[in-house]
């Protein structure tokens, strides 16, 4: 019996449906490959400065201006705009804090750091009320405040004092100084009240010393001393008059005493005094007019009194003080009547002035300990703070300069153990409601975190060493399994119930502020993408990151929360004075989790000092806890890492680590992996850079080293080199792939179906060259002086692949090598713009298998071994465009199969991440492409790159002092994660050809299970109306 007609209708109308729903989700794949192109192929009129804007089904929409009628108007936000977004502000290690003390409104300090960032930081809470971020090229030097109102600042070396407002941080003058070089500027605030009303702010930079106005910038008056190598050093300001000493060192034996009128700058008195030994420049006040100085061996203190007349001094051995002393000696600027406090690498003492008679010892702290400025409480008295370590506390204590025998206060703090030795103190005072003085600090730890310390307990704390991320890896989390938390993040009983009881509290809005933002907290914690568990689509990872202070901090990718952290002791500062420094930190051992059940575990690469001969220092950690499961100190330098694709039976990474004497050491050191790495030596080679002698060479591997019994060293044979002539190139950048990335297509099937084989030779070195006059700053070279020439080598041969000059260029250059093709940005001195240049390069060598009957037949030499000993047969197409912008950094984006296309990730002048699609650096564009080129998605060529606002994944964020682009794949081959970090830390998601695999956030699955739900009632339904429909008829 044949189907009713109205149950066939009913499932064609089902059938079209779901057909519907299929075609809607893969069309928006194709939309968004040819939407960009569509919208340069069907307006190319508009040219490049009108933006084309991706709507949210892939409809290329343009801006059309009075002709509006032609365009149609849509979302403009990008699918990946939806993902999971986070941004953190960060300051640095604060080196400099001065407190803002008002009776009323908010609290707050303002710092200066190690990171050339000025801040206002709330002292209830930590946040940023205002900061500002300021160019490398333009280091603060100095800070202070002045009329309680003005932030003043001096940088580059003196020459700049600026004004800043305290309360939102506008800038409010700036002026410039003609200063000579000087070790230290000084920067000086007159506090008299005689000559305060004037509102004086003194600079004191190499021989120069200037009066400005602290109100308008005005200079007041300004005078340079004519003594040859004069470097002031100090400015005494008069209790009495408006006279003002300048102090300074003429060589390293000479004292010079200036008495200058403060209001008009004229010289009252010039005093000279010659010392029998070299000072060293360390100078302090110990008193409104004893000096302390060290001598040039930093074993001397000379005590130097100054009178109205003449210069006294008298010389103390430091032995006769504090015994045992190791390390480096400095004198801390404790800034109080007549105390002052000597630090060595383990000590800190405490000595009291006796006139220039000499120094006694009051106190000495054994335990790593730091002293803060003096504090001055009433007119005759100031108190200072001493924070020292004790096991897992430090202590806080306060004495006055009056009875530095006695204690004000003395307060024991828990703090987290791996937050290392305590390196500054900033002291304030409040006053209690009992009228009596209470004390808090600014506490800035070797992790260079900084804690606010009031009362006994820490009040608010700053993980600031993020500020400073020298290196970035990824480790999957955990696997969730059934009945079982791996990662431990359960609550107990206890804590589940008492969640319960909150939430029943907030449904029944019985909850106050307090258990309100902990219910949040909960959500947030128990949220799908805060977990701390692995999801199938690789998208929850750990962001594991390297800072300078040599602190290692796992991230969680869901919302940038610290997992854990810890600050390793290989790279933590040693007592003889020695300051390591982190290096490198990649994945040493991932277990797979169906074999094995260990945890992953990431490796750590530094040094023992800042000498790049310094011996070497590993440090190996579990991946899930931050616990160090091993520790070594190598007994070679460590000059170049070079981690290798291959593994040992446990799933170790092999490294390979080169050293000063060029001899490169497998880790890790066991007999599996000299097994695996011997069979890998023949295919391996190495190449250096050499920036100073302009030179590079290959390497390859010998079997052993000489003169050593070490059988996991391997010496290195000098293959070729390339010396680039000094008077004419200066090498700039090299880069070279990343040995992780993912190609997936060997071959490019071009317009006319013909096939281009990629050059994916994984030993393919990009290195560009300036010439010597255009190595400065832009405009330090005239167009005919400056060129750049890019070349690609092969780093086997030595062999040059290809070589191109952009005559009146100049760097900085910026460079990203993927797959068979570099992009690089210089600036065009001629054109007066940036430039983004991209160069493809093709295996000609391979053209011939495009023979079906000769693959067919088994002739082809597809699956044939490539060797770069070959002479290759390459063509090269290259082609440069106009940007808008400087750049700081360029990344490519990576995806876990390498399908979905690619994407530029340029890190801009205005620390903003864009992304360009890679067809836009096509050297294959040209001015009218074909028909064939159109439907391929060739875009046609215009003279610059467009800036697409839509384009920019930081949106209006912006990711200051950017420094480095990361690109993580993630197992969804649509979507890569992008991690950007500087002085500020973000992370996004981003899919490049949108999320051709996956159904967006945004789509409704109750509204489909309905659909399908009211299909199949109107089919039963139907079909029981034609049934009896059916009988009917057949009774008639």
């Amino acid at each position: 019996m044949a189907p009713p007609r109205h149950l066939l209708l009913l499932l064609l109308l089902g059938f079209l449906a779901a057909a519907s729903l299929a075609f809607t989700l893969t069309a928006a794949v194709y939309e968004d490959q040819v939407g960009l192109a569509d919208c340069v192929l069907n307006y190319p009129e508009q040219g490049h400065n009108e933006p084309c804007l991706i709507g949210s089904r892939g409809r290329a929409d343009v801006d059309g201006g009075a002709m509006a009628s032609r365009w149609r108007r849509e979302d403009a936000t990008e699918a990946r705009f939806a993902f999971n977004i986070w941004h953190q502000k960060y300051i640095g290690k604060v080196k400099q804090a001065v407190y803002h003390s008002q009776k009323s409104g908010r609290r707050r300090v303002v710092v200066l750091t190690e990171e050339n960032v000025i801040a206002s930081l709330d002292l209830r809470s930590g946040d940023i009320f205002w900061r500002h971020v300021i160019e490398k090229n333009d280091p603060v030097d100095e800070l202070s405040l002045s009329l309680g109102k003005y932030v003043v600042t001096l940088s580059s070396g003196g020459s700049i004092l600026r004004a800043w407002n305290l309360p939102d941080g506008q800038m409010i003058w700036e002026t410039n100084l003609q200063v000579s070089k000087s070790s230290k500027p000084l920067l000086h605030v007159l506090s008299n009240n005689k000559v305060a009303k004037d509102n004086l702010v003194f600079v004191l930079a190499g021989r120069w010393i200037y009066a400005v106005s602290s109100i308008d910038g005005v200079i007041s008056w300004g005078k340079e001393f004519s003594l040859d190598g004069l470097d002031l050093k100090q400015i005494i300001q008069s209790p009495e008059n408006d006279i003002v000493y300048a102090v300074g060192l003429a060589g390293s034996l000479k004292l010079n005493l200036y008495q200058l009128n403060a209001k008009t700058g004229e010289t009252v008195k010039h005093i000279q005094e010659s010392f029998p030994i070299a000072l060293c420049g360390e100078t302090i006040l110990g008193s409104h007019n004893v000096l302390v100085a060290l001598d040039e061996t930093r074993s001397d203190l000379f005590l130097i009194e100054l009178k109205g007349e003449s210069i006294s001094y008298n010389k103390v051995h430091i032995s006769d003080l504090v015994q045992d002393l190791s390390g480096t000696v400095k004198l801390l600027p404790l800034m109080s009547n007549g105390v002052i406090a000597l630090q060595a690498s383990s000590t800190v003492s405490l000595l009291k002035l006796k006139g220039i008679d000499g120094l006694e010892v009051i106190q000495s702290f054994e335990q790593p300990a730091a002293v803060s400025d003096a504090l001055t409480i009433t007119e005759k008295d100031e108190a200072f703070a001493v924070v020292q370590h004790t096991g897992s506390e430090i202590e806080f204590v306060v004495k006055f300069t009056s009875d530095v025998t006695g204690e004000v206060i003395r307060e024991k703090i828990n703090i987290d153990q791996h937050r290392g030795n305590i390196q500054k103190v900033f002291l304030n005072n409040y006053i209690r409601t009992d009228k009596s003085h209470g004390f808090r600090a600014l506490v800035v730890m070797e992790d260079h975190s900084l804690l606010l310390v009031q009362q006994g307990e820490v009040v608010w704390s700053r993980e600031d060493g993020l500020a400073s991320i020298v290196d970035v890896t990824t480790s999957e989390l955990p696997i969730e399994k059934d009945g079982v938390s791996v990662a431990n993040v359960e609550h107990n009983l206890f804590e589940w119930l008492k969640g319960h009881m909150l939430k029943l509290k907030g449904t029944l809005m019985l909850a106050n502020a307090d258990e309100l933002a902990a219910i949040q907290a909960m959500r947030l914690k128990s949220s799908e993408k805060n977990k701390m568990t692995r999801d199938h689509n690789g998208f929850r990872k750990l962001l594991i990151v390297l800072t300078k202070a040599g602190k290692v901090i796992a991230l969680h990718t869901g919302d940038g929360r610290i997992i854990w952290s810890n600050l390793l002791q290989s790279l933590r500062s040693s007592k003889s004075g020695e300051m390591p420094s982190a290096l490198r930190i990649c994945q040493w051992q991932v277990p797979h989790h169906r074999v094995m059940h260990e945890n992953p575990s990431i490796l750590i690469i530094g040094r023992s000092g800042a000498d790049s001969a310094a011996p070497g220092v590993l440090s190996i950690l579990d991946s899930y806890s931050g616990e160090e499961l091993n520790s070594l100190k190598l007994d070679h330098s460590v000059v170049q890492i070079i981690p290798l694709t291959v593994k040992d039976s446990s799933e170790h990474r092999l490294q390979l680590i080169v050293d000063s004497h060029s001899r490169a050491h497998l880790y890790p050191r066991s007999p599996d992996a000299m097994n695996v790495f011997l069979h890998e030596m023949p295919n391996t080679y190495l190449y250096t850079v050499d920036i100073e002698t302009n030179v590079i060479r290959g390497h390859s591997l010998q079997k052993s080293c000489d003169n050593s019994a070490d059988e996991y060293c391997f010496s290195t044979k000098e293959l070729w080199s390339i010396v680039f002539p000094s008077d004419t190139e200066r090498i700039a950048i090299s880069e070279t792939r990343k040995m992780n990335e993912v190609v997936h297509a060997q071959a490019k099937i071009i317009a006319d179906q013909d096939v281009m084989y990629k050059y994916l030779s994984k030993n393919l070195v990009f290195v560009a060259t300036v010439s010597p006059k255009a190595s400065g700053e832009i405009g330090s070279a005239a167009p005919e002086e400056a060129w750049l020439v890019a070349y690609l080598i092969d780093a086997v041969t030595g062999r040059i692949l290809h070589r191109v000059t952009h005559h009146g260029a100049q760097g900085p250059v910026h460079a990203v090598v993927s797959e068979n093709w570099v992009v690089y940005h210089y600036f065009n001195l001629r054109a007066h713009r940036f430039e983004m240049a991209v160069i493809e390069i093709y295996d000609q060598s391979r053209a011939d298998n495009k023979d079906v009957m000769k693959l067919i037949l088994g002739k082809h030499n597809l699956s044939a071994p490539i060797t770069s000993y070959t002479r290759p047969e390459v063509m090269v197409k290259s082609q440069s465009y106009f940007f808008t912008f400087s750049v700081k950094a360029i990344a490519a984006t990576q995806t876990a199969k390498g399908i979905t296309s690619k994407q530029l990730l340029i890190g801009t002048i205005g620390d903003q991440v864009l992304a360009l699609d890679k067809r836009f650096v096509d050297p294959r564009r040209s001015v009218n492409p074909t028909q064939q080129e159109k439907e391929e998605g060739i875009i046609p060529l215009t003279d610059a790159l467009p800036i697409i606002p839509t384009s920019y994944l930081t949106h209006s964020l912006q990711v200051e002092a950017l420094r480095g682009i990361v690109s993580i794949p993630s197992k969804l081959e649509s979507t890569t994660l992008v991690f950007t970090y500087g002085v500020d830390l973000f992370y996004t998601q981003l899919a490049p050809s949108r999320t051709y695999d996956s159904l967006t956030d945004e789509f409704s699955y109750a509204l489909l299970l309905i659909t399908i739900a009211a299909l199949v009632a109107a089919i039963v339904v139907t079909w029981i109306w034609s049934e009896k429909k059916e009988l009917r008829d057949k009774w008639r």
